[in-house]
């Protein structure tokens, strides 16, 4: 479900880092930064009004508490994640980063090292030798001062951090509104009138956080619970339609042709991969992605390390 991320960290207090196998992950927030570094497959990600494209090898950085929606290229993407909340560095706290990509301001041998050092610390976190967390932490320093010394930054005002909370609350009600009422017919009035706001002012912050409209995320939301529905078999097709929210056949069809060029019936005969008992389902209502257990994300690592190093 699209929601402000409770992201818990386990293993170290304030980060973690995590294989994630992606075709859908709905909108959603949460306090941490996020280095994503894909590996395997097309990334779209979408901030606010602006789409970018993470192609294998490239690596992505995302501020805390900005909104932020992936979806898959042509096949799943696969990539690795460090997650680092604020307040275990208090001198990034409301930092602001005017940019996505960090090989637009590093030199070619520190798209490397950052490549290598996230290696390193995954690595570690994984096979806990004795007193790893201090590597771990240690290298993830490292890192941020490498990335918040080349990249532009500029240090959010209490009021601008304040406003970003604020609109955060909001878009998450929204979101939550969308998940409870999306199998029935569903008016952006209706929210409009519990947040005593507008149409039109609540329109252009859809628009303006979602990089859509009210009507296509809807649709988003219906598509992708026919899609989990399909994988999980059992169901027939009029079933998936109507659990999905989409009161007319015809127009349900007509969603798979425009997002995935066939019919419902020809994208339920596609061969997909079984989830295996290394990997497990995001919880999100609406997502579409993996993580991984230990044994396979060593796997993946050794796969990876073999590609890149």
């Amino acid at each position: 479900m699209p929601e402000i991320e409770i992201i818990r960290h386990p293993q170290i207090d304030g980060m973690r880092l995590f294989f994630d196998t992606v075709d859908y992950r709905t909108p959603h927030v949460h306090p941490e930064w996020e280095l994503l570094w894909v590996l395997d497959g097309d990334l779209s990600v979408t901030c606010g009004q602006k789409n970018y494209l993470v192609a294998p090898g490239q690596m992505a950085l995302l501020n805390p508490n900005q909104p932020h929606e992936f979806c898959k290229g042509e096949k799943s993407c696969t990539f690795l994640c460090l997650q680092v909340a604020p307040y275990r560095f208090p001198v990034t706290e409301r930092l602001f980063v005017d940019s996505v990509y960090p090989e637009n301001y590093l030199m070619p041998q520190e798209y490397q090292w950052v490549k290598k050092s996230m290696l390193g610390a995954m690595r570690t976190y994984l096979e806990r030798p004795d007193y790893y967390e201090l590597f771990c932490v240690g290298q993830t320093s490292l890192l941020l001062h490498r990335l918040l010394t080349r990249m532009p930054v500029r240090r959010m005002t209490a009021e601008e951090a304040s406003d970003l909370e604020r609109r955060n609350a909001r878009l998450v009600r929204l979101i939550e509104f969308v998940d409870q009422n999306y199998m029935h017919k569903i008016r952006l009035s209706d929210f409009a009138r519990m947040e005593n706001r507008s149409m039109s002012y609540l329109s252009h912050f859809v628009r303006e956080t979602m990089n859509q409209s009210f009507q296509d995320y809807v649709n988003t939301v219906r598509f992708h619970c026919a899609c989990k529905l399909i994988a999980a078999g059992g169901h027939k097709m009029l079933d998936v339609c109507m659990e999905s929210g989409f009161s007319d056949y015809r127009y349900f069809s007509k969603t798979f042709q425009q997002r995935v060029g066939m019919t419902p019936e020809a994208y339920s005969r596609q061969p997909r991969s079984p989830v295996q008992d290394e990997t497990k389902i995001h919880h999100s209502l609406h997502s579409l992605e993996r993580f991984y257990s230990l044994e396979k994300s060593l796997d993946l690592l050794c796969q990876f390390e073999a590609q890149y190093q």
